[in-house]
């Protein structure tokens, strides 16, 4: 029992049990595929007969394999090299480890395409099936064995590997399949250690004999590389899981499209065709805001909504509707909370003088309502049912807070579009510095800077005046100042207690 208190014993059977496990996959792919030709209820027995069988064949031709290697004396002389029996067989071994391994780097480096055929809904027989199997058992295991011949010198760590592996590909037979399946550099790793054996295996069959922990120092090292790989590639799928799916997808689609970008005439200057993909970027993301963002951060809030009151005289209710741009006006008693409809201009302005007119033109648009956290996606078919007119929005008590229109979906996609009597809500004063409206929507401002997470999850604000008073939590005056995620806001102008202007500088 002293052997077992050799480390390199150890070492080579965690190594070969390893082994073992990668080169019983093709194996174990193979017998998954006969066992889906029989009925469900007997694909598992199959599984686990197909490869019982293969472990006993492995056990048997280890013990036939480890006695001809003992056959010492001299059997052919080439040009003064003298072959034993055992050199034969570690040569020939070491070649077919060479051959298979460079075949499947080969074919796995094409990407060879697997193509899937589809198989009758009639079901084999279980003995042609089990059949199948220990013809292909006898094709597997022969790299097998002689892989755990050329790893390590004991038989019974060679025997202790070979039963572990199948042990546990018994045990976690799919989801072996699959790790190896997503992690294909596994694959290439086990490769290059096959090819590494089968050259150890030919030096031996030509007499050089190669310590095996040079072996085992070259592929702990490689393991301990795989591992850092894999942490690495853990540690990168992490980070992005936590970038928003929309951003995931904007980024995919602008890849396919940036191909396209590309080709286009070479007339074109270069400074043209990147203003060009940043419109494509601007609006793909604006797209793919749409399914998060409430109907509160791209409405136009109460206090800039224009509406006619019917308690004013004509000349005042007049006056009032040509004095802005609008064409679309809510119609209310007394206040904006009471609205009774939604009607254009020049028809009100047609029946102004007429009371009966008047009454049976607001009878015929009843007002639409929507709840503030409603998101955009979900408001457009609303938007389509209104035909164009203007939608209200309220809060949770039935207040009127806004208002929204198909106009507003499109800035939200494509940017701001103001009216006459508006002015931009953003606009750029150099590379790296911005003038804003306190109410500007912060989605707006993300696809301005090219940011990713101003707004944070289950935020209650949507504006940039949101943002700096949910984050300062004090009195706001001139000259206020926000650092947040590398963006720098100050406030320059407030209108009462309203945050009115604010100066956004990105320090990228």
């Amino acid at each position: 029992m002293e052997f077992l208190l050799d480390p390199g014993i150890w070492v080579g059977l965690l190594t070969l049990i390893v082994l073992e496990i990668v080169l019983g996959i093709d194996n174990l792919v193979f017998i998954a595929i006969l066992a889906d030709k029989l009925p469900p209820e007997k694909r598992d027995k199959a599984r686990v007969i197909g490869l019982s069988l293969a472990l006993v064949m492995r056990l048997g031709l280890l013990f036939a394999i480890s006695w001809l290697v003992t056959l010492t004396q001299p059997l052919i002389t080439v040009f003064d090299w003298t072959f034993s029996g055992r050199d034969l067989i570690l040569l020939f071994g070491g070649l077919f480890l060479l051959y298979k391994a460079v075949s499947e780097l080969h074919e796995r480096m094409e990407g060879k395409t697997e193509v899937k055929v589809t198989t009758n809904v009639a079901y084999a027989s279980f003995t042609a099936v089990v059949a199948q199997i220990v013809i292909l058992d006898a094709v597997f295991s022969l790299d097998s064995v002689i892989t755990a011949i050329g790893m390590v010198d004991n038989i019974y760590v060679m025997m202790a590997a070979m039963i572990v592996a199948m042990a546990v590909m018994l045990l976690a037979s799919k989801p072996l399949t699959e790790f190896v399946n997503r992690h294909p550099t596994v694959i290439i790793l086990c490769l290059s250690f096959l090819l590494l054996i089968g050259i150890s295996l030919i030096a031996e069959g030509f007499g050089f004999h190669i310590p095996k922990g040079y072996i085992y120092s070259g592929i702990g090292v490689a393991i301990l590389i795989e591992i850092f790989n894999q942490f690495t590639s853990q540690n990168a799928a992490k980070h992005e899981a936590k970038i928003p799916l929309r951003h995931r997808t904007a980024n995919s689609i602008l890849k396919l499209m940036g191909g396209r970008v590309e080709t286009v005439a070479d007339a074109q200057s270069t400074e043209a065709q990147d203003a060009f993909v940043d419109e494509e970027r601007y609006m793909i993301g604006g797209v793919l805001t749409l399914a998060e963002r409430s109907v509160a951060s791209i409405m136009t809030p109460r206090n800039q909504i224009s509406w006619v009151n019917l308690e004013d005289s004509p000349e005042q209710i007049r006056e009032q509707v040509l004095s802005v741009p609008h064409s679309l006006f809510p119609v209310c008693r007394g206040s904006l909370d009471k609205v009774i409809s939604v009607i254009r201009a020049k028809e009100l302005l047609d029946v102004l003088e007429d009371e009966v007119q008047l009454k049976a033109l607001l009878k015929q648009q009843r007002p639409i309502y929507i709840f503030e956290k409603m998101k955009v996606i979900d408001a457009i078919n609303t938007l389509r049912t209104s035909k164009g007119s203007l939608v209200l929005v309220n809060d949770e008590f039935g207040n009127i807070q806004g208002l929204i229109s198909p106009l507003d979906v499109f800035e939200a996609i494509a940017g701001e579009f103001p009216d006459a009597d508006e002015q931009l809500d953003l606009v750029k004063i150099d590379e790296s510095t911005w003038k804003a409206a306190g109410s500007l929507d912060l989605y707006q401002l993300e696809l301005e800077l090219g940011m990713l997470d101003l707004v944070e999850d289950d935020a209650d604000y949507v504006s940039v005046a949101g943002l700096i008073l949910d984050k300062i939590q004090d009195k706001i005056t001139i000259g206020t100042q926000l650092d947040f995620r590398g963006v720098h806001f100050e406030v320059t102008e407030l209108e009462g207690n309203r945050i009115k202007t604010v100066q956004i500088t990105h320090q990228s």
